[in-house]
């Protein structure tokens, strides 16, 4: 080994799903909304100034914390926006996770939380979901350094009734709770009504799935003005600029459209729920989704064996190569006619196999 390399940060990386190039390809891998953004934004896009491009960005993100907290009728200074949801958990595990506690989140949730705690030295514990691959409320009344899970659960689309979320909050008043909703608006109540009875709560969403912009990665946190207050301080300590003003102005356009954005997220829930249907008469089991994917397995085909086929064909699902999700296939819900061509698919392949 050369001597510099003995310096050299060590991480095993998360691995993001394929992105793959194509016109006619139908990629349901990386949970990733099938519609277009709101008009708004379109319309915005096409009148922006591009002159504001050789400016900085305005730090505090102004426009866009005011429109969330309107929108969801807190304080400014209760909103904390960053890029995407993974900046805002990366700044909460700097921010919040410090002590020589083990922080605790699921052992099949998403995996990015433990590639942040092995590169911030964060020691933590991941309490087993049960044999229904549920979060028992129970395993995080143990003495921890934080808390932070996904509801609904990914990859298994599985909801947490808001009473279990509560208890979880109520059994942990000493750290803070990180609860990651990126799928809420697809299912659920969210967390954050209980925003205003809990300090140490903080509830984190994201413009990538229910709001069509993944491509331009904003995520937020609502929670005490304390709590946002510390992670303004980590941003600031960390880059000053982290979002950039195309984000914030077409970010302000897609809060304010929210008959567009129920009107989506109503398609996609009727899709999801139809596609639940014909997977269950294709042989397939799953837990019963409440996010826009749905995690199943085949009751005799090993799911690697049909994720290879239906990439062969342009047909993209994710598949996790760990003991446990081995056997499982995510599938993203995409348009009807999306998924009207993966049906047909399987149906043509299981038949042959």
């Amino acid at each position: 080994m050369r001597a510099w390399e003995a310096n050299i940060r060590k991480v095993v990386p998360y691995v993001p799903g394929d992105q793959p190039k194509g016109d006619r390809l139908i990629k349901l891998n990386t949970n990733e909304n099938p519609y277009p953004p709101a008009p708004g934004v379109q319309d915005a896009l096409k009148r922006m100034d591009y002159d504001r491009f050789r400016k900085y960005p305005d730090p505090a993100v102004t426009d866009l914390v005011h429109s969330l907290a309107e929108y969801y009728h807190v304080g400014d200074e209760q909103v904390f926006v960053g890029v995407g949801s993974d900046d805002v958990i990366a700044m909460a595990f700097m921010t919040f996770f410090n002590s020589q506690k083990p922080v605790l989140f699921p052992n099949v949730s998403y995996s990015f939380y433990k590639v942040w705690a092995d590169l911030f030295r964060i020691p933590y514990e991941t309490p087993e979901l049960d044999a229904d691959f549920r979060i028992n409320p129970k395993d995080y009344y143990r003495e921890n350094g934080g808390v932070i899970f996904p509801n609904p659960n990914a990859p298994t689309g599985l909801f947490l009734p808001l009473e279990q979320v509560e208890d979880i909050i109520r059994h942990n008043q000493d750290v803070v709770v990180v609860v990651d909703e990126a799928y809420i608006d697809f299912g659920g109540t969210s967390a954050l009504e209980l925003v205003k009875k809990y300090e140490n709560l903080l509830v984190v969403q994201t413009f990538s799935k229910a709001r069509s912009m993944a491509g331009m990665r904003i995520g937020y946190a609502i929670g005490h003005p304390d709590l946002i207050r510390a992670l303004n301080d980590v941003k600031y300590s960390y880059n000053s600029y982290t979002m950039n003003m195309p984000s914030i102005v077409l970010g302000v356009e897609a809060v304010k459209d929210d008959a567009y954005f129920r009107e989506t997220l109503k398609k996609i829930i009727a899709t999801r729920e139809r596609s639940k249907l014909r997977l269950r008469k294709l042989g397939f089991s799953f837990p019963d989704s409440m996010s826009n994917f749905i995690f199943a397995t085949h009751e005799r085909v090993p799911a690697e064996k049909i994720f290879e086929a239906l990439r062969a064909n342009q047909i993209y699902v994710r598949y996790f190569r760990q003991p446990g999700l081995d056997n499982y296939l995510r599938i993203s819900i995409g348009t009807d006619e999306e998924m009207d061509e993966l049906f047909a698919f399987l149906e043509k392949y299981l038949r042959s196999v």
